[in-house]
Order: C-alpha cells, then structure tokens, then sequence
C-alpha cells in the first residue's frame, strides 16, 4: 500500500514537473528566438558600418547576408560560422567585401572559452587584427612575432587554441562562402 502510495505522487510530482517546465519553455522559446534575431541584426551592421539593410541569402546551409548600403549597392556579406574552441563553440559574425577578399570586420556571437585567456578574442586589441584582412590564401596564425603579411593574425599569449580555433572558423566560413558564390547561389 504505502509503495502504491510513493508511486502515485512521484508520478504526481512528475506529470507538475514536466508540465510547468514545458509552459515555461513554450513562453520562453519565441522569446529567445527574437533576442537571437536581434543580436544577429546587430552584429551584421557591426561588420559592415555602412550596411543599412541586408537580405539572407537562402539555400547556402549556412547563414549568409548580402549586406546593402544608403544607394541601395551591395557592400558585401554577413557570415554566421562557428566551431570549436578551448571550452566550447564559438560563434562570429564575420564581414566580408563583396569581391570577399577583404575582412570588414568580425564579431563574436557565443563563446565559453576560459575567462582571462580565451575571453580575450572578445576584446578590440584581437578582433581589430582581422579589419582590412586579406584571406587569402588563407588566414594564418603567427605566434611571438609580429604579423608581416595582409594575411596574418597573432595569437593570443596563453589563448593560443582559442586564437586558433577563431582563424579556423573565419577560413571555413570564407571557404564555404566562395563555394555558394561559384555556385551562383548568391545572384
């Protein structure tokens, strides 16, 4: 009797649970959702300062914005990449000119890496490195030494694997943007 007892109210207990954890998801969801669009507005005009509006561009398999000034003229691309870093993923938001041999600019949207070291590919002495970058071939990192090629980004002392794993991101999210273009996905 008293186990009949003990079941009966963990189910009770369960089926309350479960019901006001989906209520509060069910409010939450559209609510996170619109602080996520909000932020990706944002970060797509921190890229490109003279964007005014932008249009997603469909079908790619990633989040790609062309990116449109005052005259209404293209001014390049919004990319939402990610990858792993030290702790975790890492999300940017990276700015390219329209002939995408030029970096407008990153900013990163998530990231759990180790507070003090990692963090630091938050802060402007980093991210400014990638302003007028030329991707190509690639984005190289360089460690100790002053970058002395259009292409290069020093690392982080102590942060080496976060630096990295943010040239690893912007190099793919430019790799996969020039396979959408070649496929004319973007016209």
């Amino acid at each position: 009797m008293k186990v009949t007892h003990i079941v009966a109210a963990l189910t009770i207990i369960g089926i309350i649970a479960g019901g006001s954890l989906s209520l509060v998801n069910n409010w939450a969801a559209p609510k996170i959702a619109a602080n996520q669009k909000a932020e990706t507005e944002r970060a797509i005009y921190l890229v490109h300062l003279d964007g005014k509006r932008y249009e997603e561009i469909k079908h790619s398999g990633f989040e790609v914005y062309k990116v449109f000034n005052q005259a209404d003229s293209s001014v390049g691309y919004s990319v939402v990449y990610s990858g792993n870093g030290f702790q975790g993923k890492i999300k940017l938001m990276i700015g390219l000119a329209e002939d995408l041999n030029k970096i407008t600019s990153i900013e990163v949207l998530e990231q759990s890496e180790t507070p003090g070291l990692g963090t630091k590919i938050l802060e402007p002495p980093y991210k400014d490195q990638y302003k007028g970058l030329t991707p190509t071939p690639f984005i190289k990192l360089v460690k100790g030494v002053e970058p002395s090629n259009p292409n290069e980004v020093q690392s982080i002392t102590g942060a080496t694997i976060s630096s990295r794993a943010v040239v690893t991101i912007v190099n793919e999210g430019i790799t996969k943007l020039k396979a959408v273009e070649n496929k004319g996905a973007s016209k």
